[in-house]
């Protein structure tokens, strides 16, 4: 996609060793970009939120080169993992953006998705924020190949492997019926994002083709490349929309080796690695 430059497959940051990344999201500020919430304490309910991104000079950001049809992605997220929403604010000239938030009590992570004018790529700025009331942490959900949402079934087919790029194919069905008109969003046939148990270390994938290219049909099936900056546990949340309405299927997902104990697998893997770390970029 035309609009993924900055995005590498395994996340944002620098990358480490065998092909890893560092994800995004795990810091407040990042080469100089700073996320500022006007207020980080909340009351239950649905809640307007203000924030704004400072630049290297102190300054409010107010040029964002669009990504994936938007100048800034805002995710919120409840620390045990629930309660994601992906929504878009708004900015007024200033430099100040607002959205209204649906927000349980508890710990949260926001994060800011942002490219800013000037800047090489893309950066995932992330901050903590309160909401007051008795907070009922929800047990992770087990490791999920299928989700349900309403009349929607979706199903997760391949493997996160651990600093090394795989295909994540998601499938999509109503009723028990394939679905074969997805409705583009943003750009895409399916959005879907990765979040790490344990501190919520953001990746951001990318799906294969785009709408409109040709070749990538419109459901039933959604493609992304993705790969796992460590081995652990991960939240899936893939947003795709059909009869205009956008929805989330939610995975847990754990990231292991291929194949364990298979030392040609093992080797092979090791060249993969090798590769993708000097040419990550180069399959945009």
């Amino acid at each position: 996609m035309n609009s993924t430059s900055g995005h590498d497959m395994t996340g944002h940051g620098g990358h480490g060793s065998h092909g890893g990344a560092r994800p995004g999201g795990l810091s407040v500020s990042e080469s100089g970009y700073t996320l500022e919430l006007d207020s980080a304490v909340f009351s239950a309910g649905v809640r307007t939120v203000t924030f704004r991104v400072t630049g290297p000079d102190g300054r409010p950001v107010t040029e964002f080169t669009p990504e994936h049809e938007k100048k800034l992605h805002f995710i919120a997220v409840r620390r045990d993992t629930h309660g994601f929403q992906h929504v878009h604010p708004v900015m007024d000239r200033k430099g100040t953006w607002s959205v209204e938030l649906s927000l349980e009590p508890g710990d949260w992570r926001f994060f800011a998705d942002i490219h800013p004018v000037g800047h090489h790529g893309t950066i995932t700025l992330g901050i903590d924020a309160s909401v007051a009331g008795q907070y009922d942490p929800r047990p992770l959900p087990g490791d999920t190949r299928t989700a349900r949402v309403g009349e929607y079934t979706v199903t997760l087919d391949g493997e996160l492997v651990p600093t090394e790029a795989s295909d994540l194919t998601l499938t999509v069905s109503r009723n028990g019926r394939p679905v074969t008109d997805l409705q583009p969003y943003l750009g895409a046939y399916g959005h879907l994002v990765a979040l790490r148990v344990g501190d919520l270390g953001y990746l951001h994938v990318h799906p294969e083709g785009e709408p409109g290219d040709g070749t990538t049909e419109p459901g039933p099936g959604i493609t992304f490349m993705a790969a796992a900056p460590s081995g652990g546990t991960y939240r899936l949340y893939l947003d795709f929309q059909h009869d205009e309405v956008v929805r989330t299927a939610e995975f847990t997902v754990r990231a292991t080796a291929a194949v364990p104990g298979s030392d040609e697998a093992s080797q092979d893997a090791s060249e993969h690695q090798h590769h993708q770390h000097h040419g990550a970029h180069a399959h945009h």
